[in-house]
């Protein structure tokens, strides 16, 4: 087997062919351009064995349109994540320079090793819910960017500025009462006016979002909905970063992958086993599943306030606590990921 790793970037794509044996068989860097799959699988034609994986870093980012592009052509493509092939460049390689070949070979030397490589797929309606998530998360931060300088901006214009939560009609209200006595002031108020404006056009933008997201959550045909605090919002960010479900083994795997798992840190201590919470993860899914979980301790009905209580009773502080429910949500809604994938499969 071929495996022929790619270190791709914005103008070039460069690849390096090793065989099981980890010899190089070949190198080749082609511009990226239309017809830059072309050039590549004629290339990895002239090698000489014809069973062949492509191995990208990157695959969900820099290297999206080309892994896309070779999954359409017919080929095997499997994602390999820069912090895995940037210690293997250093550790493995021993090629610590950093170039383009370098980087290529690191790549593919990582995918020959991986015991689980990420097989990447073409792309489905996950992938549609991942756009919609997350164009709904930025313009829930420019909103909240314009709001935070409108309310800086009115304490100069406005005694007390405005209340806590902007309102786009209570702040045109206020700006209307504005006195303007200098050059200064009518400035100020102007700036404001079309910050007030911004803030209208996205809370118009977010609407849309959420329809959006509703019909495409719908369409899915998902059950996660049905998990107390998990709104359209939310499965549609568990849905569209988990991709498919199969390629996480268990539960645990998936809490990993999404930060909710403790991770153990024993080294040097005098106890069996030590753990403290995880950092790593994907961060987007780990905030839908805190959102989750806050909105179920706020309601007394919920499962999630009596399990969280439960464990307060056992001793638990209340970060733990909360740590231990975004667990079970995660837990739970990793069984109704599985179980939304098998009903909607294909029957054969």
């Amino acid at each position: 087997m071929v495996m022929i790793g790619i270190d791709p970037h914005k103008r070039s794509h460069t690849a390096v062919a090793l065989s099981k044996n980890a010899d190089v068989l070949g190198t080749r860097m082609v511009p990226a351009r239309n017809g830059q799959v072309g050039e590549l699988v004629a290339w990895a034609d002239g090698l000489d064995d014809p069973c062949r994986t492509w191995a990208i870093e990157s695959a969900g980012g820099m290297g999206y349109l080309l892994a896309q592009q070779l999954l359409a052509a017919g080929e095997s493509v499997i994602d390999i994540p820069a912090v895995l092939a940037s210690r293997v460049r250093v550790l493995s390689s021993g090629k610590s320079n950093k170039n383009d070949p370098n980087d290529a070979y690191s790549v593919a030397l990582a995918a020959l090793h991986t015991r689980s490589p990420i097989v990447v797929r073409v792309e489905d309606h996950a992938t549609i819910l991942r756009l919609l998530s997350r164009r709904h998360t930025q313009l829930a931060r420019s909103f909240n960017k314009t709001a935070c300088r409108l309310h800086a901006l009115m304490c100069e214009v406005v005694p007390g500025g405005l209340t806590k939560q902007v309102v786009v009609a209570q702040a045109s209200a206020l700006l209307d009462q504005v006195e303007i006595t200098t050059a200064v002031t009518a400035e100020r108020v102007r700036v404001a006016r079309d910050m007030v404006a911004d803030l209208a056009w996205v809370n118009e933008q977010r609407r849309r979002s959420l329809a959006r997201i509703h019909d495409a959550v719908q369409a899915s045909g998902t059950t996660l909905t049905e998990i107390f605090g998990v709104g359209d919002v939310i499965a549609a960010t568990l849905i569209g970063h988990t991709g498919n479900p199969a390629r996480f083994a268990n539960a645990d795997r998936f809490a990993a992958y999404n930060g909710t798992a403790p991770v153990e840190f024993s080294s040097g201590t005098d106890k069996p086993e030590v753990w403290r919470l995880s950092h790593r993860g994907n961060r987007a899914m780990n905030h839908a599943i805190h959102i989750a979980a806050v909105t179920q301790l706020r309601h007394a009905h919920s499962p999630g306030r009596a399990f969280y209580d439960r464990k307060r009773e056992e001793g638990m502080r209340p970060k733990k606590a909360l740590r231990a429910l975004k667990r079970r949500i995660s837990d739970v809604a990793y069984r109704h990921l599985v179980a939304d994938a098998r009903r909607t499969a294909p029957h054969r």
